[in-house]
């Protein structure tokens, strides 16, 4: 399978090089480049490109169905190959964000694996959104207000966000007695995660301010918040046990994230192996109705 056609897809289900792009974790010239080295290896121009979004041309189309459909034979194939009359087996590549799938599969995987034991599982860490038809994801978790088109997703639970830092950061800065007060104090995100989407009592508002600490880590913005640096909006599955434990407290808290945001499992369309059917079932068991995180 060439990879620029099955980057061709993601092309087509973002509507966007930008969007293709942030789905595969590259920058959207090399998403450019590798979609020209296609249309000239083809001869044909696959995409018209408008000033606000990208559409396949008419021969575009046709490619587009014929390489979703050779996708979706490689997927069914490969599972016909992981599932025995014994019961799931075979590789099962799984992606999570670094922090969640460090604090809630990884000490969680053991009873799941010893109830199947023909499973090779592989468990890959990242802040970044996994390229699923590229590079071979199972499932993946996506922790957001929307999942990307053309995959099935499973919402297992919300993810609810707080205000919150450590109490030695608020003896000393003081603590905003309302959100436009936030203005004067350090806040802390990782990139990306600016504007903040708040919800309160006056309704929906945002906060956009440039993080004191500049990172690409939210695992590191939840040390910082630790370490009395300023203030952050962390989910409540990151930082419970801290507020439990008195290490972080809530800020403002009538105030919190945005109730649109939700922890989704998602894998390609098509025949699904018994493997993935599995661990669906085995997740929603530890996540729903009421996750661990939700006190």
């Amino acid at each position: 399978m060439d990879p620029d056609a099955a980057l061709f897809v993601d092309v087509v289900a973002a509507g966007s090089l930008s969007g293709a792009a942030r789905l595969r974790g590259v920058s959207p010239a090399m998403v450019s480049k590798r979609i020209v080295r296609l249309e000239t290896r083809l001869g044909v121009r696959l995409l018209n490109r408008t000033t606000r979004r990208l559409e396949p041309t008419a021969r575009g189309e046709r490619y587009h169905a014929d390489m979703v459909a050779i996708l979706a034979a490689i997927r069914e194939a490969e599972g016909r190959v992981g599932d025995r009359a014994a019961g799931p087996s075979g590789p099962l590549r799984v992606s999570a964000p670094t922090s969640f799938g460090r604090l809630h599969i990884a000490p969680r995987l053991k009873p799941f694996l010893d109830a199947h034991p023909d499973i090779a599982f592989e468990l890959n860490l990242s802040d970044g959104f996994s390229d699923l038809l590229g590079e071979g994801i199972d499932l993946a978790i996506r922790i957001a207000p929307t999942v990307e088109p053309g995959f099935d997703a499973h919402r297992l639970g919300d993810s609810r966000r707080v205000l919150c830092a450590a109490p030695a950061y608020l003896e000393t800065a003081g603590i905003p007695g309302s959100a436009a007060a936030l203005g004067d104090h350090r806040l802390l995100a990782a990139r990306g995660q600016m504007p903040w989407r708040l919800t309160g009592s006056d309704g929906d508002f945002t906060i956009d301010a440039a993080s004191h600490v500049r990172t690409n880590s939210s695992e590191v913005v939840r040390e910082l918040a630790l370490s009395g640096m300023g203030i952050a909006l962390r989910s409540l599955w990151d930082v419970s046990s801290d507020l439990a434990a008195g290490r972080l407290v809530r800020v403002l808290p009538a105030i919190e994230g945005s109730a649109d945001v939700g922890i989704f499992a998602l894998h390609p369309r098509g025949a699904v192996p018994s493997s993935v059917v599995a661990l669906l079932d085995y997740l929603r068991t530890l996540w729903t109705p009421s996750p661990p995180w939700a006190g």
